[in-house]
């Protein structure tokens, strides 16, 4: 064969290469991006582990941005940063154990901000009964590349 005959396999072989490897790489960011989402999911299990067996206010204090956090609870204005924490110092937690299933984690682009949510359960420690009801957690990364929570609301009770 001439170096001529070898050019077209070798310009095509080439060509395929390089729309692969384009594939490949507008694949990383989606692969990367789920790969968080699921780091994040990983998160929020463990501050619900954290808070069922320490309790609530123990995973709260450790979870919680304590500089910018916002608290969004029935019957109150938003509980905002130190006042958080204040709240969350105040809750007696000895009477309940909280806990959560999330369900889902995204998060943007930058990897810096994320959210979960899913179904949480408290269980009075007095009387057999369970309370379901559904969460949102907002998180951001701090310095330190730590996820911290930002934002937490729920709804009481789940419907049909």
């Amino acid at each position: 064969m001439t170096n001529r005959s070898l050019l077209l396999p070798v310009s095509f072989l080439l060509l395929l290469g390089i729309l692969f490897s384009c594939k490949e790489k507008e694949k990383r960011p989606q692969e990367e991006k789920a790969l968080k989402s699921l780091e994040l999911l990983a998160v929020d299990r463990e501050f619900s582990e954290m808070s069922k067996k320490e309790g609530m206010k123990a995973a709260y204090l450790q979870y919680l941005d304590d500089s910018n956090s916002v608290l969004l609870r029935a019957d109150h204005l938003p509980i905002l940063a130190a006042n958080a924490v204040d709240y969350i110092i105040q809750q007696n937690d000895q009477t309940f154990t909280l806990s959560w299933d999330p369900h889902h984690a995204e998060i943007a682009e930058s990897g810096e901000l994320g959210y979960t949510y899913g179904i949480y359960l408290i269980r009075p420690k007095a009387i057999d009964t369970s309370i379901y009801g559904t969460y949102t957690n907002f998180w951001k990364k701090n310095a330190l590349g730590k996820w911290k929570l930002m934002m937490n609301s729920y709804n009481q009770g789940i419907g049909e």
